[in-house]
């Protein structure tokens, strides 16, 4: 995401292009073997890279009732848009996930995840950004979504979808830090921004054609 300002230009030019920008990153991942057992309101972390996307996707869905924008890991003092987009910090953009597993499995998540989300071959970036700090993760808060998360990730690795090797890991949950005012419903508030319309939007999109049954039309605002 680094600033991006130097993405843009080159995502208008793909933009015009591509067309359809992101279709050729979707995968229909699995349905997931092993469900969540939970009741009450979840929390859980993703980190998929630049995480307007991530917040953009999972607020479009039925039974999430709230994604924040923020830092996993590192320091309270470190916790800062510049400091993280630089590199130099121990972050990853994450989004907090809080759900409803009445309406939205933590299972259902991840399928969406890595779906339309997250690249799981891809190390140290995703879509255009590069750096330890866009690096994709999963970061469960319960034991139960610790066992979903490593049962379903070498679900993935039998299943054929990915033709790469699939990197994505499953890691402690550490302090996570709400990004700026400004990042929060980003995808929401800033739907001409040349990266959304670039890479952010037709995830959207995906979401709706894949799975249309947990899609929804409203964005859940925090």
């Amino acid at each position: 995401m680094k600033i991006r300002s130097s993405l843009l230009a080159a995502a208008t030019l793909a933009l015009a292009a591509c067309g359809t920008a992101n279709a050729a990153e979707v995968v229909a991942a699995p349905q997931a073997e092993r469900t969540a057992k939970e009741s009450g309101l979840k929390t859980a972390i993703f980190a998929g890279g630049c995480f307007w996307g991530v917040e953009g996707v999972f607020s479009h869905v039925k039974g999430v009732k709230s994604a924040v924008s923020g830092y996993h890991g590192g320091t309270k003092r470190q916790a800062n848009y510049d400091l993280v987009s630089s590199g130099i910090t121990d972050h990853v953009e994450a989004v907090k996930v809080t759900y409803d597993p009445s309406v939205i499995r933590y299972d259902q998540l991840l399928r969406i995840f890595f779906s339309v989300i997250a690249d799981p071959t891809l190390k140290n970036r995703q879509g255009p950004d590069r750096g330890a700090h866009y690096d994709a993760k999963l970061v469960p808060m319960s034991d139960e979504q610790a066992a979903v998360a490593k049962s379903y990730l070498a679900q993935m690795k039998k299943s054929g979808k990915w033709s790469k090797p699939i990197v994505t890991d499953v890691v402690r949950a550490q302090a996570f830090y709400p990004a700026e005012t400004y990042h929060q419903d980003f995808a929401a508030k800033n739907p001409n921004h040349g990266y959304i319309q670039r890479w952010d939007a037709p995830k959207i999109a995906a979401l709706k054609r894949l799975y249309p049954g947990v899609y929804s039309a409203s964005f859940q605002r925090d």
